[in-house]
């Protein structure tokens, strides 16, 4: 999932303030975690064609998230998910480990120093949770801490979210495919650390076996900015064991003003 949202987390609208609020958010974490997983093993009979259904691979352990989300307001963000199961096959219900990075940057008309600011901004995220996996459905919690690090270029009294340090963070996600040709996906993440949020929610129409299209809206921010996104995404394309997602929409942030952002995510399992 993601990405992507100062931040993935929170540099948004304010560019400076979308990526600062996507990253400390979660990172791409959500962004590419929202692509389809694989479904259920089976090794029954399709009822419709008759032919032998294929069994899921279970030999893979890890699944590899990557997003960047740019936006006119002045923000660039990219993020970087590892997600492992513990004890057992990643496609039953079973405890996860996450680890995320977000690194970006973003600039703001600084008003308290008649000049514009430019942020600089890196996190990392060390998870466990626990991961609940039906047959058309799958939810997951997280909980861990996060380290984050924001720059400015120049002081600026009229931001707080300066310095380094630690925060809790706390994450979910949902997927489901309500019908066979529908989709609903849900990602949220908050860290104590300069108060940082991040949601995104999504839903889908299949175009093409695997492949949805439909609308997305996103909410970021942290102490300093918030920030909104309402835009379409085009989930679930297939590029050898590679899946992608893309989006663009309508940015409103606080600082920044109106504008636009794009996003891209992929996924990889091993």
């Amino acid at each position: 999932m993601a990405v992507v949202s100062r931040n993935h987390q929170r540099a948004p609208g304010n560019l400076c303030i979308l990526a600062c609020g996507l990253a400390a958010v979660i990172a791409a974490p959500a962004r590419a975690a929202d692509l389809p997983a694989p479904a259920p093993a089976t090794a029954s009979v399709d009822w419709y064609t008759g032919a032998q259904a294929q069994a899921v691979d279970d030999s893979w352990a890890v699944a590899v998230d990557g997003s960047t989300s740019i936006t006119s307001n002045s923000s660039a963000f990219g993020s970087f998910t590892v997600t492992t199961a513990l004890g057992s096959p990643p496609t039953v219900s079973g405890a996860r480990v996450r680890v995320e990075a977000v690194a970006g940057t973003y600039s703001y008309p600084g008003q308290a120093v008649g000049a514009r600011v430019t942020g600089y901004q890196q996190e990392g995220s060390l998870l466990t949770g626990y991961e609940w996996i039906w047959r058309e459905a799958a939810l997951a919690g997280y909980v861990g801490f996060n380290v984050r690090s924001n720059q400015l270029s120049i002081p600026d009294p009229g931001n707080p979210v300066v310095g380094t340090g630690v925060g809790l963070k706390v994450a979910g996600n949902f997927y489901a495919t309500p019908t066979d040709r529908t989709m609903v996906s849900a990602y949220g993440s908050y860290s104590t650390k300069f108060n940082a949020y991040y949601s995104r929610f999504r839903v889908g129409y299949m175009v093409a076996d695997g492949v949805y299209i439909g609308p997305e809206a996103l909410f970021l921010g942290d102490d300093f900015f918030r920030q909104y996104r309402v835009g379409a995404h085009l989930s679930g394309l297939s590029f050898g064991p590679v899946q992608m997602s893309l989006a663009a929409g309508y940015v409103r942030d606080r600082v920044q003003g109106t504008g636009y952002y794009s996003s891209i995510e992929a996924r990889a399992n091993f």
